[in-house]
């Protein structure tokens, strides 16, 4: 497989820049996709997810250089606010990034992966199974996630297709870096997560890649959580 390309979406920093170097130091092609297209691993494109115009035309001019083994959808966005005053807007704004793009994508990619089989990777998060006040969006959206992977999995078992959920927990990047550095904040984490505190993008970068290197046939279907165990710390 890792002749093959590999298309992972926001992949211009944070987690999916993570993992497009993660991919591209195992030998895989990466084709990374943004609405700027600035990422700095693999062969750069600017694509908005929520195009299915452009995504469907995107993924055709992919193919068109190669062979297609693999999608990682990890675009996403957050808008938090309590759910008595949350807009239609910002709920529908979360939604159509962190959800039905992630359809549209496994949607456009799956006649490409249907050639020679591969694997399809969403991003989800360790919120897909909790209340979190504040956070009524994004965490429908990430349940979201979960269940279409399981959804895709069994309808595309049989055309040699895997699909899996990673779900981080709370991972540092440079959008959060100066929250979680502040005192309450770290004290906080370090209590709720039994490793100590935040994971950082490449420890989901890894993960990722290995599911893609080791291209287990009988694993697809899951949610691969990677929070520290704090989702299930009681």
């Amino acid at each position: 497989m890792s002749e093959g390309q590999i298309i992972v979406t926001g992949a211009s920093k944070g987690i999916g820049l993570a993992v497009a170097q993660d991919l591209e130091r195992r030998g895989f092609a990466v084709v990374g996709l943004s609405r700027s297209g600035t990422g700095s691993a693999g062969r750069q494109m600017c694509c908005d997810m929520t195009d299915e115009d452009a995504v469907r035309q995107t993924f055709a001019d992919i193919a068109a250089q190669g062979l297609v083994v693999g999608l990682v959808n990890n675009a996403g966005v957050h808008i938090g606010g309590a759910t008595a005053t949350l807009s239609t807007a910002d709920f529908n704004t979360t939604m159509a990034l962190n959800t039905t793009a992630v359809m549209v994508a496994a949607r456009e990619v799956y006649p490409h992966l249907r050639a020679s089989g591969g694997t399809i990777v969403n991003i989800g998060s360790f919120f897909d199974k909790m209340g979190v006040p504040d956070n009524l969006a994004y965490c429908a959206s990430k349940a979201a996630v979960a269940a279409m992977t399981r959804c895709m999995a069994v309808e595309w078992a049989r055309d040699g297709i895997r699909v899996m959920t990673v779900a981080p927990g709370y991972i540092e990047t440079d959008l959060n870096r100066a929250f979680l550095a502040r005192d309450k904040v770290r004290a906080w984490m370090q209590s709720r997560i039994p490793t100590g505190g935040p994971g950082q993008p490449a420890d989901v970068a890894r993960l990722v890649g290995a599911i893609f290197a080791e291209d287990i046939a009988f694993l697809t279907g899951e949610t691969i959580y990677i929070d520290g165990a704090q989702g299930m710390n009681h």
